[in-house]
């Protein structure tokens, strides 16, 4: 990955992606049926909504909109359950549009973030939704007329510790 600001060119390496993550209706029903049928889990869920959930937009617009998610490791791969709960978001415009499913991939920054976004935008490739949350912020790039699906990166020191886990027995 870049660690530091370069000649940013195509293609934009920013290393491995981390995660997949997928709009779900109901956050409960979608972790029992991946912890059912898949053994996925366990599931550390948050709730991200302000005042913790900051200086949040959706395509440039300062907006407020919350959700709950849920994360589970499937290997290297994390998966999150995203249910948007209020405001408008790209989480509900998803359920609108196309019902339940994949929604984004996700990779880890360590340079710069907003460096990383001028060199998206140098591409034509814009911010559709964003905050900050905790220690990090994140983006979500408008990449799906180019690649299928949406694309985000994130910068994070660290994660604060999960308000509940599911199944409540498991220890993440």
């Amino acid at each position: 990955p870049m660690d530091k600001k370069a000649e940013w060119t195509l293609p934009i390496r920013l290393g491995e992606v981390l995660q997949v993550g997928l709009v779900v209706r109901d956050l409960g029903k979608a972790m029992e049926r991946y912890w059912t049928l898949l053994g996925i889990g366990p599931w550390k869920i948050y709730t991200y909504a302000p005042p913790a959930l900051r200086d949040a937009t959706v395509r440039g617009v300062r907006t407020d909109y919350s959700m709950r998610i849920a994360c589970a490791q499937a290997g290297p791969t994390q998966l999150e359950l995203i249910q948007p709960l209020e405001g408008p978001s790209i989480y509900m415009e998803h359920l609108a549009a196309k019902g339940e499913g994949l929604h984004h991939i996700q990779s880890r920054v360590e340079a710069d973030i907003q460096d990383v976004l001028a060199a998206f935008a140098a591409h034509g490739i814009g911010v559709l939704m964003g905050g900050k949350f905790g220690e990090g912020e994140f983006y979500y790039l408008d990449t799906e007329p180019t690649l299928g699906v949406i694309y985000e990166i994130f910068h994070r020191k660290s994660r604060p510790e999960p308000e509940t886990v599911y199944p409540p027995d498991e220890t993440p």
